[in-house]
């Protein structure tokens, strides 16, 4: 037995073992663990396919634009209603809450189908200074609500365009 045979990555591409030769019993048990491990990894990503995550991963998806009026967000929520979104505001953040809770049940001749579908979403944006948080307005349409926000007075004020020139 050399070391290559103790590695389990120098071992995958190795040629077949002759009959009658017996291997070591760490090799063995070293190769009966990563099978159980790849085994156990492998159906647990197969499992993750066919689940029902409603956002994914990483949370909901979202843009903040800074446009030339103010700041828009737009965040995706995909199964819910209106009613079921909660937004709110401070000077320097927009939090936007949602749940989605949906239950299906379906009686036929020799079967009964019920499933149960939840999801949750919890998203605090920092807003930059000079955001009119007064006149702020929110829009649910398609599964995408959208966060519209005008600068205030004072900020558009301060912007001060500088001209390039060449060098």
């Amino acid at each position: 037995m050399q070391i290559r045979d103790l590695i389990p990555w120098a071992r995958k591409d190795a040629a077949p073992q002759a009959k009658g030769e017996e291997e070591h019993p760490i090799a063995l048990l070293q190769r009966d663990m990563n099978r159980v491990f790849d085994s156990f990894w492998s159906r647990f990503e197969q499992s993750l396919g066919g689940l029902d995550l409603p956002f994914g991963s990483s949370g909901a998806r979202s843009d903040v634009v800074e446009t030339a009026d103010g700041v828009e967000v737009s965040i995706e929520l995909p199964g819910m209603e209106q009613k079921d979104i909660e937004v709110s505001l401070t000077d320097d953040a927009l939090t936007i809450k949602g749940e989605k809770k949906v239950e299906r049940q379906e009686e036929k001749k020799g079967y009964f189908m019920s499933e149960r579908s939840y999801g949750s979403v919890h998203r605090m944006i920092p807003l930059p200074p000079g955001v009119d948080t007064a006149k702020a307005e929110a829009i649910f349409k398609d599964g995408v609500l959208t966060v519209k926000m005008p600068q205030t007075a004072e900020a558009k004020a301060k912007v001060k365009k500088i001209d390039v020139k060449a060098a």
